[in-house]
Parts: C-alpha cells; sequence; structure tokens
C-alpha cells in the first residue's frame, strides 16, 4: 500500500510520497522490499494513487531489487483493503498486504508460514506499545472519584500495518472501485466465524507516520542498519 498522501508528515510529504522519504541512504519502501526479497518474496504489486508515477520512475519494473514489480494505480481513495480488489485475478491464495513506510525487523517468512499453518482467513500482525498518558487520569462514577491515576502507562497489541489475507476467502468482501479499510474486513470475517489470526514475535516496529517518528526511523536505521538490512 503506497497510495496515501501523507498529511502527517506535511511539509515533506507535499513533494515526496511517504514511503519515498529516505532513511538512512534510501527510501523507506526500498528497504521493505529489499527485506521482502530477503525473505523469499518474488512478486510485489505496489497499490499508487497519490504522486504514484515518481514509484514507477524510482522502481521500475523491480530488476535493481531481484523483483518483479508490478503497480496498480487508485482513481480515488479506496482504503487499506480496497485496493485488493483491481488485482484480485492475478494473486495467489495467499497474499502479504502491508504499507509501505514501516521501519521493522519482522521476519515476514514466519508471518505467511504461521498464517499457512493455521489455515487462517486472515493473520494480523501485532506489535505490543506501551503508551504513556502525561496527565492524572481520573475515574469517576457519577461525580465522584473512584481513582486516580497519576500518568499512567497502558500497553496494547497494534496492528503492525503488515497481514496476510487468504484471497479465495476474502474475494467476496472486495468489490472493485469500493472504498474498504482492513479493520473493516478484518471484522467482517471474525463476524462471520472465519479464523482471524493474531501473530506476534519479538521484533523492532515503527510506523513512521509522524515528524517526530520519522526522524527516529533515521536515527535507529543509522544505529542497528544490519538488524534492518542483514
Amino acid at each position: 500500500m503506497a497510495g496515501g498522501k501523507g498529511t502527517r508528515l506535511k511539509p515533506y510529504s507535499t513533494v515526496i510520497p511517504k514511503p519515498l522519504m529516505p532513511v538512512g541512504e534510501m527510501p523507506i519502501l526500498e528497504i521493505v522490499l529489499r527485506q521482502l526479497k530477503t525473505a523469499g518474496f518474488e512478486r510485489v504489486i505496489l497499490a499508487i494513487g497519490y504522486l504514484g508515477e515518481m514509484f514507477r520512475a524510482f522502481f521500475q519494473d523491480g530488476a535493481r531489487l531481484g523483483l518483479q514489480i508490478d503497480y496498480s494505480l487508485e482513481e480515488k481513495p479506496l482504503g487499506t483493503a480496497g485496493p485488493i480488489a483491481l488485482n484480485l485475478e492475478t494473486l495467489d491464495d495467499d497474499v502479504l498486504v502491508m504499507n509501505g513506510d514501516l521501519l521493522t525487523t519482522l521476519n515476514y517468512r514466519k508471518l505467511f508460514e504461521f498464517h499457512k499453518k493455521a489455515n487462517a482467513a486472515a493473520t494480523i500482525g501485532t506489535y505490543k506499545r506501551d503508551v504513556k498518558i502525561d496527565f492524572g487520569v481520573i475515574e469517576s462514577d457519577g461525580g465522584k472519584l473512584l481513582r486516580y491515576i497519576e500518568k499512567p502507562v497502558y500497553c496494547y497489541d497494534v496492528s503492525m500495518g503488515v497481514n496476510v489475507l487468504h484471497v479465495p476467502t476474502v474475494r467476496r468482501f472486495l468489490v472493485p472501485g469500493r472504498y474498504l479499510d482492513l479493520p473493516e474486513l478484518m471484522m467482517k470475517l471474525q463476524s462471520e466465524g472465519r479464523s482471524v489470526h493474531c501473530y506476534q514475535e519479538v521484533c523492532y516496529w515503527l510506523d513512521i507516520g509522524r515528524i517526530d517518528d520519522y526522524q527516529t526511523a533515521n536515527e535507529i536505521f543509522e544505529s542497528r542498519k544490519a538488524e534492518f538490512l542483514p
């Protein structure tokens, strides 16, 4: 998925799509593509929209990276699952679907193999994330104090933006040209009793969505480059 406008990274993303923002000496998307190649993936479809021609110009057919790269153009925003519908006839039974702006050491092959072994309709890559609240949190009932928690830290399992889908199972939810986000697709599968699994491993993960995250990504990548590109 590389079709978003990256509004939280403005003004940088006004002229450069977020997945093409450099981390170290290469775009974050190139880091992802090199990782996928190392993990054994051979074909990638880039769902592009905003400034899409820049992706074609930079990556071309993927030969430089040892990959086959095809492009799927969104004429209008289709969400994080909608673009899949434009490519259903060309997909294998199981596909990795992910954001193009992640910095992670996740083992994509292990995630994919976990999904296959589980015979899952979908598998969501998850990451434990601590969220610190910089205020005193008040819990009350009818105006009466129940608990007063000073600057608590909560721990959540969050979506990494990396998923595996079983195409024959999900295809009936995917209509070409219709907007659909992955969370909605996952809940539709779950409500029908389909097996939606969650996968987690010890790794590093950062969603490069804000300017401070982008700065952190550059610092982490430079100091731990061998972990990201072994």
